[in-house]
């Protein structure tokens, strides 16, 4: 294949590497020109715009900072859509905005060309190695043509729906990753100011349930995505318990909670529906009811937990 990659920064250089390792024929370009020196050496080819790097390739590939510079570089004066032919296909791998890629994937349809978001997830050292998470939104059909040219950049690489569906997918996974970080930081100062040295408790956090990650290998699939809290796994009961006795320990060392203080709200909540002997993920169906009625249910979730 011919591939045009726009972005050779952090993550950008990395995966163009690996587009080449790959064995595609590769035309690069960057707003420094000196960021494509290595790739320029082991046999990419330069264009001074993104429209001459698109006329001469069959897929573009962007991977950029933001919504503000990808649509400058697809639609913009000398842009991805001034070069790019019929039949070809544009995929951003930023982690953008899905309303964004939506509009650009229709005015990029009135030229006859595809558009897909794929944003990745893995950081720069992901990015070098090829151990990218790669979500995909847009036309199935057209994401199996391609996926040739995705795999050379990350080793998982999953369908996620239609266009701006992996756009969606990203955000929600960076979301919950920062969210977790903030209740990470309220839980070592507390167990810290209470007495505890930081290697001995995290590495204790590290060895129970959640350094495991089986939230997301066992328990979501089995209670939450299942839509089965009964019988418990762990009792809402005992949640509430538990985060009943962490936040009191805060109050004694004077530490704000301010996330953990939201969970014992939801778990207490929860106990207040009578939910009290039901499995303790019974009170994310609380969120549900605030988002409109949304139930999230998979069908055989342990199947999507073990491709995760």
């Amino acid at each position: 294949m011919n591939i045009g990659f726009i972005g050779l920064g952090n993550m950008g250089g990395g995966m163009a590497a690996n587009v080449l390792r790959a064995g595609h024929a590769l035309t690069v370009h960057d707003l420094r020109r000196d960021a494509a020196t290595p790739l320029l050496e082991s046999g990419a080819a330069w264009a001074d715009t993104p429209a001459e790097l698109a006329v001469a390739s069959d897929i573009v590939l962007t991977s950029l900072p933001g919504p503000r510079e990808v649509e400058a570089i697809a639609l913009g004066e000398g842009g991805i859509l001034e070069g790019i032919g019929e039949g070809g296909v544009y995929i951003d791998l930023s982690t953008s905005s899905p309303t964004l890629i939506r509009s650009i994937a229709e005015r990029f349809a009135d030229k006859g060309v595809s558009v897909l978001d794929a944003p990745v997830s893995g950081g720069p050292v992901g990015a070098r190695t090829g151990r990218l998470a790669v979500m995909v939104g847009g036309d199935r059909t057209v994401y199996e043509r391609v996926k040739p040219a995705l795999d050379a950049i990350g080793d998982k690489v999953s369908y996620i729906g239609g266009i701006g569906s992996g756009c969606v997918a990203k955000l929600m996974h960076n979301c919950i990753g920062y969210g977790l970080q903030t209740i990470v930081a309220e839980c070592l100062t507390l167990g810290v100011k209470a007495g505890v040295e930081p290697g001995p408790l995290f590495e204790a956090i590290s060895n129970g349930s959640v350094g495991r990650g089986s939230s997301f290998a066992n328990t979501y699939p089995n209670t939450y995505l299942a839509g089965n809290f009964d019988p418990p796994s762990f009792a809402l009961r005992l949640a509430h318990k538990d985060v009943s006795l962490a936040l009191e320990l805060a109050r004694e060392y004077g530490v704000p909670m301010s996330v953990g203080n939201i969970a014992h709200q939801e778990l207490t909540a929860a106990l207040n529906r009578g939910w009290a002997d039901q499995d303790s993920r019974i009170a994310m169906r609380l969120q549900e009811e605030r988002a409109g009625n949304i139930e999230v249910r998979i069908e055989n979730p342990d199947a999507h937990a073990q491709n995760a």
